[in-house]
């Protein structure tokens, strides 16, 4: 869950200067301001996406792990459109880091046994995400895949599509256990 879930952020952000500057026209002295937007997201997504995994864990982690990938796919539709870049700049902000709360606090209930190490994992798990949405990111530019750098951000999605699929069946398999 962990691994996909957070591998479509980074499938998406690591390319996110070429997608503003090469895609959306905004100049390379903007983008840092542009990121402030995404920092913000990422302070709101955090909190809330902590209080509604308190909530309901797993129904508010598929959510924000649907509106991921509905960011990313949206991103890959209007990333020409520069006000519509600057608003999903911020959602993806919003959904990347709502889902981390989610995905810890889900990783700590399965394994009350072993928490620390359940965290531990959890967290190598983001990481192994990072490396690999940078990977398959630059796979789709470097085999100009689907167009190149158009298509990262609707590869970004699929990969969320992924870890969506991998929730899902993990609540089927919790709430059977």
């Amino acid at each position: 869950m962990t691994i996909f879930g957070f591998a479509g952020v980074f499938t998406a952000f690591t390319y996110i200067k070429p997608i503003l500057v090469d895609i959306s026209g905004f100049s390379v002295n903007s983008v840092a301001y542009i990121l402030v937007l995404f920092g913000i997201g990422i302070t709101i997504g955090n909190i809330y996406g902590g209080k509604l995994a308190d909530r309901a864990l797993m129904p508010s982690l598929i959510g924000i792990l649907v509106l991921l990938a509905a960011t990313l796919a949206l991103l890959g539709a209007l990333s020409p459109w520069k006000i519509a870049t600057l608003i999903l700049v911020f959602l993806l902000g919003v959904a990347a880091f709502g889902t981390v709360p989610g995905l810890q606090l889900h990783m700590l209930n399965t394994a009350r046994e072993a928490p620390t190490l359940a965290s531990t994992l959890n967290i190598a798990a983001f990481n192994l995400g990072n490396a690999l949405g940078a990977y398959l990111g630059g796979i789709v530019i470097d085999f100009g895949i689907g167009g190149g750098l158009r298509a990262v951000p609707w590869s970004a999605s699929l990969v969320t599509l992924i870890g969506i699929l991998f929730t899902l069946w993990g609540n089927r398999q919790s709430r059977r256990g």
